[in-house]
């Protein structure tokens, strides 16, 4: 199938509807990460966003947003911060991006949240996990019935800790909405604060990527933005976290919480909290995402696929992942943590690529993340 890239601020209003129509097959919204609204917030802080338009003879197939191609790699739009990625297609069309490099004038399309229906991916997976949904359709007291009688231990142990920090704080309440920007702004200092402790790269400290957070956070309670919600244990501010919401359908993005209350699990019980207040807030499902905790198998009604990997076409950029990817092979036969290096090295590379589209700005955020030891949190 014949493809065009074009800037996304080039696309037409027809184009625009139908995106998001396709986004969302019988009316149902797979992820606020698939619309054209996400990728044109991104573009709003970065300027380089592409659209690959797929087309079958003289119709529209699928669009496909991307970060235009730096050292011969493209990357889906706001990786890694986009949860979901993938082409957005008419129902049924089944799309090889093996097309969209050879089109594009690249030869690398690195991913790590790829939803693909019925879209074929040519090329790699490195592994393919699952992100948990909790599906309120029928009523947060519908849901929570469910979940308990599936893991009424754990849900016990968190009505346990809820009372034990009441008892010690005042009582629990949740605020909803963050219009002046205060919980956000505490949110951002004790995630970056979890970032040094666990040696990861401060996502927060790269300027597009704090940006779009505020941009999408002036759009709050708008169909499309985030919503910043925070949890207090009398005066005592305990977690915020701050979702992307379209339509009905709310993603956690970025939780954190207040290591002093640890011990009582805040950041569940916002999530908890968050899921009460669905109806209100017209949230008929709650995507937790994939990784990132065992707690979710207590949340999760069901899993959607993702996939992380590679789409590989010949050229440098394709030469170089697979060099590396031979060294990684070869390291393994060595003793920890050696035998980990390389595909450490090569995660960070990745991440750091994604956040710094310019090879001077990429090598100095590299050697700045690694320079930042973890320690005891």
């Amino acid at each position: 199938m014949p493809v065009t890239n074009v800037p996304i601020r080039e696309l037409t209003e027809a184009d625009v509807q139908r995106w998001n129509a396709w986004a969302a097959p019988q009316g149902e919204l797979v992820s606020p990460y698939l619309l054209h609204d996400f990728a044109a917030a991104v573009d709003e802080v970065r300027n380089d966003v592409s659209v690959a338009v797929i087309r079958d003879g003289a119709s529209i197939a699928g669009y496909f947003a991307h970060h235009a191609p730096k050292g011969g790699a493209i990357r889906p739009v706001g990786a890694p911060m986009s949860d979901y990625q993938g082409i957005v297609s008419a129902p049924g069309v089944k799309l090889d991006p093996a097309e969209i490099l050879y089109d594009s004038g690249a030869c690398a399309l690195v991913y790590d949240n790829w939803y693909r229906p019925s879209a074929g991916l040519s090329g790699l997976f490195r592994e393919r996990n699952g992100s948990a949904i909790c599906d309120l359709s029928l009523g947060a007291d519908a849901y929570f019935d469910a979940q308990r009688a599936l893991h009424r231990d754990h849900f016990r142990k968190l009505d346990r800790r809820r009372r034990k920090a009441e008892q010690a704080f005042g009582a629990m309440r949740v605020v909803l909405g963050d219009p002046g920007g205060h919980h956000f702004h505490t949110l951002a200092a004790w995630k970056s604060a979890q970032y040094r402790a666990t040696g990861k790269l401060d996502v927060l400290s790269v300027p597009w990527a704090r940006q779009l957070l505020r941009n999408l956070g002036r759009r709050e309670g708008s169909p499309f933005g985030t919503l910043t919600a925070a949890l207090y244990f009398g005066d005592h501010l305990a977690a915020v976290e701050t979702g992307l919401k379209a339509g009905d359908v709310y993603h956690s993005w970025f939780p954190a919480y207040d290591p002093a209350f640890a011990k009582f699990s805040p950041g569940l019980l916002l999530i908890h909290a968050i899921a009460e207040h669905a109806g209100e807030l017209g949230i008929a499902r709650m995507d937790l995402g994939r990784d990132g905790g065992h707690y979710k198998k207590y949340y999760a009604s069901y899993e959607v696929p993702l996939e992380a990997g590679r789409a590989l076409a010949p050229g440098l950029a394709a030469f170089a992942i697979r060099g590396w990817e031979t060294a990684e092979q070869c390291a393994r036969v060595l003793p920890q943590p050696m035998a980990d290096l390389p595909a450490r090295l090569r995660r960070r590379w990745a991440q750091v690529s994604a956040f710094e589209p310019e090879f001077g700005p990429r090598l100095a955020t590299l050697a700045r993340s690694l320079r930042t030891e973890p320690h005891a949190a």
